[in-house]
This record gives C-alpha cells, structure tokens and sequence, in this order.
C-alpha cells in the first residue's frame, strides 16, 4: 500500500460504483479536488457508510491507487443529515455543492471554499435566514473567492468611487456603471441598481465569513439582488447545474 495521506475536506458528490462501492468527490484544504474510492460503502456495515455522503465534512485518509485515492479511514466532524428534511433547503445545498465542484481544481487551497460551504449549509438550516438570500450570498462570495468578482466598489469605467442613486449594475461590464459612462461608453445591458443592492453585495464580497449572514433585506431589494446575482453567475459559468434546474422549477 501507498503511504497514508490524511486531508480535510467535505463530500461533494457520492456516485455508486458496482455493488457495493461508492466514487466521491471531496474538496479538500490540502491538495483541492480530489476523487476517492470508498470500497464497500454501500454495505450496512460499513464504515465508510456515513462519511461517504454529500454535505459530510471530516477528516479523510486515503492512499493513492494507480488511477485514484481509495479511502482508508474517515472521521465525521458534521454531517447535517437534518437537510435531508428541508424543502427546497437540500436543493439549494446540492446546487452550492455543484457550484464548488465546478471551481473546484486539484492541488489548490481550498479553506476558504471548505468554510464558505460549511457556515452556509448552516444558514440553510436557519429557519430565520431566506433561503434565496443564502442562494445570493454564496453566489456572489464564490465569485469573489475564484478571482470573478464584479467590480462593485468603483465605476468600471472612470474609476470613481460609488455613491447615490444613480447608477446601473452591467453584466457586459463586468460591474456597476455610473450614469455619466453609462452614456459615454453606450453601454446597453445596464440595469439600474439601489443603493440598497449594491451595499448587499459590497457586504457579501468583503465581511469575514463569520458575519456573511448576520442581515436581512426588503423583498423588493431581494429580488434586485437576485436580478443581477444570478444573471452574473449565468453568464460566468458555461454548465447547467442539473440541481439549480430542478430547484427553479420547484420555487
């Protein structure tokens, strides 16, 4: 057997393989995405049984086969197998797990992605939190965290700081527009944002983690946030999250 390497990470994806194994997908602190073979995960008494599992955060030992990890030993920190029970709660968590698979890549650092995942299925479970303000949340700090975050503090164009009402949030752009370069630049895709929106997402992409979901908006600010969020992401992603699809129909 290879030597042991031991990761932190959390279970992205678990797909059946034969009958009795499982392939999962683990996003981890030390060597980013990996795969792992869980042998004998499907059987009743396995030990593996619990940890290979989506929504599963722990400590994992594996050793490197010819093709892949197989895991060795699992050590289940938090499981949240409350979500099962929420709806639309688990297809919203699904979808975040497909959004960090898709960023997710091997041999990167992937800390911040891991606690990001980790506090916002807490919120999911938060009957005090709306669920598409944590859908917006994270939308927008993954961004942020993959280097695509839209310029929101300044004018994409003139490089003047933001303030006022009078100011328009362009997907094109990549970022919030004011009105004067609005005109200059002809820019056609802008749409106007509140002042209320663009402080939501200035919050969103710069608070430490801990603080991500400590506010509240008005559901006319919500739905603007939406807007421009979930366009953004639309047009900077090239996959259709079978997840998201299933979610959007059900809301």
């Amino acid at each position: 057997m290879s030597d042991l390497i031991t990761v932190q990470g959390v279970v992205l994806s678990a797909m059946p393989m034969g009958e009795y194994d499982k392939r999962i997908v683990l996003l981890t602190r030390e060597r980013g995405k990996i795969s792992a073979f869980a042998k004998g995960a499907r059987k009743p008494n396995s030990p593996f049984r619990a940890a290979a599992s989506p929504f599963v955060f722990g400590t994992f030992t594996l050793y490197e086969g010819r093709s892949s990890y197989n895991l060795n030993q699992a050590e289940v920190t938090h499981q949240f197998v409350e979500l099962a029970g929420c709806q639309p709660g688990i297809y919203y968590g699904y979808y975040f797990l497909e959004l960090a698979d898709y960023f997710g890549r091997e041999g990167t650092d992937e800390k911040e992605m891991m606690n990001l995942l980790f506090i916002t299925v807490k919120a999911l479970l938060n009957p005090k939190i709306e669920d598409r303000l944590v859908r917006c949340v994270y939308e927008l700090r993954t961004m942020a965290e993959q280097g695509l975050m839209p310029r929101i503090f300044r004018c994409v164009y003139c490089d003047k700081e933001l303030s006022g009402e009078d100011l328009f949030f362009s997907q094109e752009s990549h970022g919030v527009v004011c009105r004067e370069c609005l005109v200059k630049e002809n820019i056609s895709d802008g749409k106007r944002i509140s002042p209320a929106a663009l402080y939501a997402m200035q919050y969103i992409v710069s608070m430490p983690m801990g603080k991500l979901y400590t506010f509240t908006l008005s559901e006319d600010a919500l739905r603007e946030l939406e807007r421009h969020i979930h366009t953004y992401v639309a047009e900077n992603t090239d996959k259709k999250f079978k997840s998201l699809q299933i979610l959007e129909m059900m809301c």
